[in-house]
């Protein structure tokens, strides 16, 4: 895929995302209403295509701070990190998920998100929670989701950047990428576990880690996407399904410009 349509594709899932602005503030599948999930994952979408998040999605998350799930609290941490600062109340509620046990939240993922979310909001991450996601690495160099469960690609692409971020670099780095390149199928897309096809979130992700890592993307990654485009700019979630095209496009947006978390 060359820079043109690299460039080309970004665009036009920038204008979708954008498109997807809400009265309120949020941040919205079409048909649907405005969550914090959506709008946090739009607000990174567009500071990583350099557009800048209006101030009424900012007002928007610090509206819903309240009642969030673990990852919902890191997502919108990270939002606001890139969006003038965390405010005191969500900070508080992000180390609360902290735990003695290096966990951040109830699972693997829940660390990982909250080591990029203290990570994006410029808060120190503690040697016992990088240790504790290192821990759970798997044999194949794969990392999952929450432990007892197999490794896939996406939660093994964010752990890839949650450490690398955490100054984590050769072996755990190496073995990692290492897996993912295994779950690359022959259409240039990553799969999230082996047999399911490759879909463009996972294939988003690996990107993102090895643009992390320092490592150069498959190209055939980036022709993937591509052929995933649709003509309102959005992506699809896959060649077989057209599903939560917000969600799927804000996801991509990251990769399709080679930004990796936490994003300068």
């Amino acid at each position: 895929m060359g820079v043109k349509l690299v460039v080309l594709a970004a665009a036009t899932v920038l204008s979708f995302v954008q498109g997807r602005a809400q009265p309120d503030g949020g941040y919205a599948e079409p048909a649907g209403h405005s969550t914090v999930g959506l709008t946090a994952t739009a607000v990174l979408a567009l500071r990583a295509a350099g557009a800048p998040a209006p101030d009424a999605a900012r007002a928007y998350l610090q509206a819903h701070e309240q009642g969030l799930t673990p990852t919902e609290v890191e997502l919108a941490t990270m939002a606001e990190a890139v969006t003038g600062g965390v405010s005191p109340g969500l900070l508080d509620s992000l180390h609360a998920l902290e735990l003695p046990s290096g966990a951040i939240g109830p699972a693997v993922n829940s660390t990982v998100w909250g080591m990029l979310a203290l990570a994006q909001a410029g808060e120190p991450v503690t040697p016992g929670t990088v240790r504790f996601v290192a821990r759970a690495q798997a044999r194949s160099g794969g990392f999952p989701w929450a432990a007892g469960v197999p490794p896939d690609t996406d939660d093994t692409a964010a752990a890839v950047q949650a450490l690398v971020a955490a100054g984590v670099r050769g072996t755990p780095i190496a073995r990692a990428l290492a897996y993912l390149r295994t779950r690359q199928r022959l259409d240039g897309g990553f799969e999230l576990q082996p047999g399911a096809g490759s879909n463009v979130q996972s294939t988003s992700w690996a990107i993102q880690a090895f643009v992390a890592a320092g490592a150069k993307p498959p190209a055939a990654a980036f022709r993937f996407l591509q052929r995933m485009r649709r003509s309102d700019g959005s992506l699809r979630y896959s060649a077989r399904y057209a599903t939560t095209p917000l969600w799927v496009s804000g996801q991509a947006l990251p990769a399709l410009m080679r930004r990796s978390f936490p994003l300068p």
